[in-house]
């Protein structure tokens, strides 16, 4: 991804990190195997950490999409193929000095390097999968599937919101302190606003304010702000935002419409706001904030030209990783397939693909009576029943 070679992959530095630390020690840009990170002074392996957990979350951005229904194994040899083939080719346009960099194409943490290039391998593996047994109707009538434990899904949302002040103000890849506390504040102001906007959609469009669409609001807010991070202003961060809060709740009811089965909402929070992300750069970044990088966006006098930028990328990226994907996935399929047996589908795929109950004390534990009948009998003969409370000699 980011080692010496041509406009389109990188050429030296394969398959390990070898090769002379090409951080600048004397100020002059030292031309090694990995030109295109010596603006930044850091060790070269905590370069290659730092990078690797990104190369991670574009592979699990996959997962979210598939779940319920994919093969672990074939899982597994996608994110390989995720890691070698897709994910650092379309990084070295854009990160690693490639062709797309070169055209003026700006993506400060990731929109469209990490988060669009995991949701189009997520749609790609979503359409070759197919919808889970049961959740559209012949009618066109959509079976709700709400996941098990909110609470779990509402601390995770918190763990990644958390994480996201490592994932935006760390590619600053330096201790810079104005830079990192602004990063940090942008971030922040566009989760909340995505929150807020997308509680009030769906409270609108659903008649009740949906948790599940609230988290997911919240992880489209930061997605949307990934890109344009460092180059825009606190209240153009409130901006993005709040278009992206409403555009995750509309676009997870439009897949469902069009009958894309995502258990997540991953292609919505990542792909399509990813996209929004990006090309939020071309509308609002600002020059005064990272001067020589971006220009001025269309919003603040500085034309088309960063916008053209920005939604060249947007396209390359998206042609190359769909495509490349649904050939993975179909080859996957003829190789040794994608999909569990409808049976297992619906019994889990946590004994069939994995030997485990999830909840194994609802397997050892079945008592033979239902809640609504159960009566509890004391030691002096009295009957209670432990739905009303009444009792009974």
């Amino acid at each position: 991804m980011f080692g010496d070679g041509t406009a389109w992959f990188g050429a030296q530095g394969l398959f390990g990190l070898h090769g002379a630390d090409n951080s600048p020690a004397t100020g002059a840009a030292y031309k090694g195997v990995y030109s295109a990170m010596n603006w930044t002074g850091v060790p070269l392996l905590a370069k290659f950490f730092f990078q690797l957990v990104f190369a991670g979350t574009a592979a699990t951005i996959v997962s979210g999409a598939v779940g319920s229904r994919v093969k672990y194994l074939s899982f597994i040899l996608f994110s390989f193929i995720m890691g070698m083939l897709i994910y650092p080719v379309t990084g070295h346009w854009i990160w690693g000095g490639g062709w797309l960099a070169k055209a003026g194409m700006w993506d400060f943490a990731g929109s469209t390097v990490v988060h669009s290039v995991g949701g189009w391998a997520a749609l790609a593996g979503a359409l070759m999968l197919g919808p889970r047994f049961g959740k559209y109707g012949p009618n066109g009538s959509i079976t709700p599937t709400p996941g098990h434990d909110l609470s779990l899904a509402t601390i995770g949302t918190f763990i990644l919101w958390l994480g996201w002040f490592g994932f935006n103000p760390g590619s600053t890849m330096a201790a810079d302190p104005g830079a990192i506390a602004r990063i940090c504040v942008t971030t922040n102001s566009a989760a909340a606003a995505a929150i807020l906007s997308a509680t009030v959609t769906s409270w609108f469009l659903l008649g009740k304010p949906d948790l599940g669409m609230t988290l997911n609001g919240c992880l489209a807010g930061l997605v949307a702000i990934t890109a344009p991070c460092a180059f825009v202003s606190v209240e153009s961060s409130l901006l993005i935002g709040l278009v992206a809060g409403a555009l995750v709740v509309l676009s997870v009811m439009a897949f469902d419409r069009m009958r894309v089965d995502d258990p997540v909402g991953a292609i919505s929070v990542h792909l399509v706001n990813g996209i929004w992300g990006t090309l939020a750069v071309g509308l609002l970044a600002q020059d005064a904030f990272t001067p020589g990088t971006t220009g001025n966006g269309l919003f603040f006098g500085g034309g088309t030209k960063l916008l053209a930028a920005q939604a060249t990328g947007v396209f390359a990226v998206g042609v190359y990783v769909f495509l490349v994907s649904v050939l993975a996935w179909a080859l996957l399929k003829v190789i040794v397939g994608i999909r569990v047996a409808l049976q297992e589908e619906i019994s889990g795929l946590d004994v069939g693909e994995h030997g485990n109950a999830a909840y194994p004390e609802f397997v050892t534990r079945k008592p033979a009576y239902s809640y609504a009948t159960a009566m509890a009998r004391s030691d002096d003969g009295v009957t209670v029943d432990v739905v009303t409370g009444g009792s009974r000699r």
